[in-house]
């Protein structure tokens, strides 16, 4: 007979603090751009539906949301600088509260991923070089080319720094539980660290140092407004999206993790590899947490085995799911029971109503089998 109840190593099921969050579960859902919000980019009760139904997430990080109209790259995707966009967004995390859930909201500026059909006065968007992107937009006529953007001028950068801080004070205005700043995948944060994309040659590029001060600043002005306990990071070291790369990724997102370290934020958010499927050199991502030496999600293409597998070879704290949670609200539920997931609909992924975004059923029956799921503590008499 044991004496208490069996202890099981960390899996995705086991409970863990992130900051001063405590989360049921290591399962994360991932920010994922719908493009659902009304107009003005505001969110709305259809937003707060979707998020709440997803609650059972251990943390729910919000889509991708503009800290200024100069940050808006797609199409009904929702912001964070005014008043009408934070009431929406009171509206979606009282939804996920009252589920039981906790959710951070994701500060975004897309730089030169944008088109001047979503710029103020129909201006050039704006970059850290002047270099166009091999990529298109989607705007209200379709998908149209992307233009050169402007190169920021040096004195420009700070306003740029204080919309991040005020997108954070907003954030808090709506009820979030912290904020994860956007550095990944091609956009204006990852476009300032890159040498494919940051040819400046003032203190803001040339050496990794230079390339990596305004992703700093950024964080500095943010946690200085919601603290670092409620602040996380995401980066994607190898992730070519938005036609964007770097020369030495290893050496320049290991001296990224190493900055960080003294930062105390919340978490790092790190997609590994390329979300596009593209084959990439080997990388050591165990280094980017042994030098960060906090907590760490890991991303892209994870099911339950590979990510269970993260977490027990310490390579990673928790796992963030993305398009699984489009098609499985009960996505929690389906990994615990090992039940199959509902496939995804992709011509509902962006724009629309309910369909294809609020309308995926729930879990309706499992074949019955011995049940020893694991992370589950068991007691035996």
């Amino acid at each position: 007979m044991q004496d208490g109840p069996a202890k099981t190593a960390a899996g995705l099921f086991t409970p863990i603090e992130v900051g001063p969050l405590k989360c049921r579960n290591r399962i994360v859902m991932a920010p994922l751009t719908r493009s659902r919000a009304a107009e003005g980019n505001v969110p709305t009760a259809l937003n707060a539906l979707y998020y709440a139904q997803r609650a059972s997430a251990g943390l729910i990080i919000s889509e991708a949301t503009q800290v200024a109209p100069e940050g808006q790259g797609y199409i009904s995707t929702p912001g964070i600088h005014s008043a009408e966009q934070v009431k929406g967004w009171q509206c979606v995390t009282g939804a996920v509260h009252v589920a039981g859930g906790r959710m951070v909201l994701q500060l975004w500026h897309v730089g030169r991923i944008s088109h001047p059909s979503f710029q103020p006065g129909g201006k050039l968007p704006v970059a850290p070089s002047a270099i166009k992107p091999d990529v298109q937009a989607y705007t209200a006529n379709g998908f149209e080319p992307i233009p050169t953007p402007r190169a920021l001028e040096t004195g420009e950068i700070p306003g740029i720094v204080q919309q991040y801080a005020q997108g954070a004070r907003n954030a808090l205005a709506a009820g979030f539980d912290g904020v994860e700043v956007h550095a990944a995948n091609g956009y204006l944060i990852d476009q300032f660290l890159r040498d494919s994309t940051n040819k400046r040659t003032d203190a803001y590029g040339g050496s990794i140092e230079n390339r990596t001060r305004f992703l700093l600043e950024v964080l500095d002005a943010v946690t200085a407004v919601v603290g670092p306990e409620r602040t996380g990071l995401r980066i994607s070291p190898q992730n070519g999206q938005s036609d964007i790369s770097d020369s030495d990724p290893q050496t320049l997102f290991n001296q990224v993790a190493s900055a960080l370290s003294s930062k105390g934020l919340s978490y790092l958010h790190v997609i590994e590899g390329d979300t596009g499927g593209t084959p990439v050199p080997p990388f050591d991502y165990k280094e980017i947490k042994r030098r960060f030496g906090g907590v760490v999600i890991a991303n892209n293409g994870f099911d339950k085995a590979r990510a269970n597998q993260a977490i027990a070879q310490g390579r990673a704290d928790l796992v963030a799911f993305g398009k699984p949670f489009i098609s499985n609200p009960d996505l929690v539920t389906r990994l615990y029971l090992d039940a199959p997931l509902a496939p995804a609909n992709r011509e509902t992924f962006y724009g629309g109503a309910d369909q294809g975004y609020t309308d995926y059923p729930l879990l309706r029956g499992v074949e019955p089998h011995a049940c020893y799921c694991d992370d589950a503590e068991r007691a035996w008499g």
